[in-house]
């Protein structure tokens, strides 16, 4: 069972309500389901093999399977990017801050609905093949890729370290 697009709508409202520097709301968003899902396991594999010295280890095919099936782990994918990046270079760290406050927002509002999400970054998201393939520039970036879906297990209940612990009252 996947999300329904409602919920994947709601999802994207909420991130629309993060705060941005003079409310440039830097971000867009790419939603990636079924075919386009499979086309980014290929993208992240090949990109894999690219960067790989030899690929034609046991080890190396393993691998390279193993990337392949990434994309494939949840329903839904939602690709979160800034665009024009350089010309946002001044004030680059508080884009990538408001655009971190749009998946923050997704991330609360997916678990309001009981859904399960991962905020993931790692090579792809600075991959130029993946970046192409979403028509972004090389120098954009992609902040994450929230994997939406709905939980296998029951998942084991969070509990934060105390606030107190870090946090650091100065008069």
């Amino acid at each position: 069972m996947k999300p329904s697009q409602a919920q994947i709508e709601c999802l994207l409202e909420a991130a629309t309500y993060a705060p941005s520097h003079h409310v440039t709301e830097p971000w867009h968003f790419f939603v990636l389901t079924e075919a386009a899902r499979d086309k980014l396991g290929e993208i992240m594999e090949e990109s894999l093999r690219q960067r790989l010295e030899t690929c034609v280890s046991e080890k190396a095919q393993q691998q390279l399977a193993n990337e392949r099936k990434k994309p494939l782990r949840a329903s839904v994918i939602i690709a979160i990017a800034l665009r024009a990046a350089h010309h946002l270079a001044e004030e680059l760290i508080e884009q990538i801050a408001a655009a971190s406050a749009a998946v923050q927002n997704m991330l609360l509002a997916a678990e309001e609905m009981d859904l399960t999400t991962i905020w993931r970054t790692g090579d792809p998201a600075h991959d130029p093949l993946v970046k192409q393939w979403l028509s972004l520039d090389p120098s954009d970036h992609i902040v994450a890729f929230v994997y939406i879906g709905y939980p296998k297990v029951t998942r084991a209940r969070r509990i934060p370290t105390y606030f107190s612990k870090k946090t650091t009252w100065l008069p």
